[in-house]
């Protein structure tokens, strides 16, 4: 096989040109910091990266529900301490209405009157609300969990009839805050201060019990079976702290393994696209030294002219 002049040429050129694709691969890695450009560069690297920045959208979004579901769980607690604080100050209230041996004059309206007034105060903060939404309304559209008025509940939740049977209307509020696991983060004013369909709930017995102090120095019967029930509302609003309590446990428990979770997602996306700096300025240094090199094994190579035959 005869090897031409042109052919030594062709062949020159070509190992030149992709000496200096490769060279302006990593020169460019290096101006970008990043090793995939461009999905040509790597295929499989691009399906990784890909899957990788799937994985890590979802994360951030359940990042974003951990923070809404703390909003609304520190806010259920937060009142819920409050109510209660202001539910044993009933209590005392009302045990202070039995004892009528110690009122003297006009203690049964003072009481009276104070228990009224905490009684606006327990609505005010069942209608504590978190970005507009009313924290034990539930599902509700609008902005109050009770009536101010009444204290009659409007939100949606406790029992009510559907096709002639009791239902139980709840629609429990949940956040997504990993692939596996969901966490409601409300109550209903019905789980946390009483059904009103199963009886007095506990805004309409605060109320009663405002106005049956006035009446207990001549029957104390029904205030005795008020304290009674004070203490069953008590129980109730225990049991719905420790309830959100618990969820926040977990929620902060989520949020742990949601941060550990974006940089493990972080440190495979480095891996796939962002480039070993001292490596790749080594290689480049490389590819550079053998680029010259081969620049000038093919200037002897090839003989530019017809002199250089004539010699």
């Amino acid at each position: 096989m005869r090897i031409t002049q042109r052919a030594v040429a062709q062949t020159s050129l070509l190992g030149l040109n992709q000496n200096l694709d490769r060279m302006g691969k990593l020169q460019q890695q290096l101006t970008s910091g990043r090793l995939l450009n461009a999905p040509s560069d790597s295929p499989t690297g691009t399906n990784k990266a890909m899957q990788v920045r799937q994985d890590t959208a979802a994360v951030t979004q359940q990042a974003r529900n951990i923070s809404d579901g703390k909003g609304w769980l520190e806010s259920a607690d937060s009142a819920l301490n409050t109510i209660l604080t202001q539910v044993r100050k009933v209590r005392d209230l009302t045990v202070q209405g039995l004892n009528t041996g110690s009122m003297q004059g006009n203690s049964a309206s003072a009481i009276s009157t104070e228990v009224k007034s905490l009684r606006e105060s327990l609505i005010g903060l069942a209608n504590q609300t978190i970005n507009g939404r009313p924290v034990f309304g539930g599902a509700t559209p609008g902005a109050q969990a009770y009536d101010p008025a009444t204290g009659a509940f409007v939100g949606v939740g406790g029992t009510g009839v559907v096709g002639g049977v009791a239902t139980d209307l709840t629609v429990p509020q949940v956040r997504r805050v990993s692939d596996s696991e969901v966490i409601r983060v409300d109550i209903t004013g019905p789980e946390a201060f009483g059904d009103p369909v199963a009886g007095r709930d506990l805004f309409a017995l605060v109320g009663e019990i405002a106005d049956h102090v006035l009446t207990a120095g001549a029957d104390p019967t029904a205030l005795q079976a008020d304290l009674a029930d004070l203490d069953t509302a008590v129980t109730r609003l225990l049991t719905a702290a420790a309830d959100i309590g618990a969820r926040s446990a977990r929620m902060a428990s989520a949020a742990e393994v949601n941060t550990d979770l974006q940089l493990t997602l972080k440190a495979q996306l480095s891996d796939v696209e962002e480039i070993d700096l001292p490596k790749t300025i080594m290689e480049l240094n490389m590819q550079r030294t053998g680029y010259q090199a081969a620049l000038g094994a093919t200037a002897q190579a090839i003989q530019p002219t017809l002199m250089d035959f004539l010699r």
